[in-house]
């Protein structure tokens, strides 16, 4: 018969799961280790994890290449005229 009651990390696990934490593993130079846990520390800082977040984003994120379809969609057209006058210009005697 199997145990029912769960075990301490099983209910750690679900808990963090549960407030959106996932466990992340990563080797890195010995020298880069403390920096990698000052990121982490204020990533879970309600007071600096805004700011921290958005440094991170700006510096390492690369923005996905835009086709021209929404570059076109997101131009602002504020005060250009997108309609054509039906004007065909002079008359020409041949």
């Amino acid at each position: 018969m199997a145990n029912a009651r769960k075990t301490p990390l099983e209910s750690f696990r679900k808990r963090q799961k549960n407030n959106g934490n996932v466990r992340v593993e990563v080797q890195v130079r010995k020298e880069d280790a403390e920096l990698l846990r000052s990121v982490a520390r204020a990533l879970s800082d309600p007071t600096r994890e805004t700011e921290t977040r958005s440094l991170l984003k700006a510096r390492f994120i690369v923005p996905s290449p835009v086709g021209l379809k929404a570059l076109l969609a997101s131009a602002p057209l504020d005060g250009i005229e997108l309609e054509r006058s039906n004007d065909l210009g002079r008359s020409v005697n041949l």
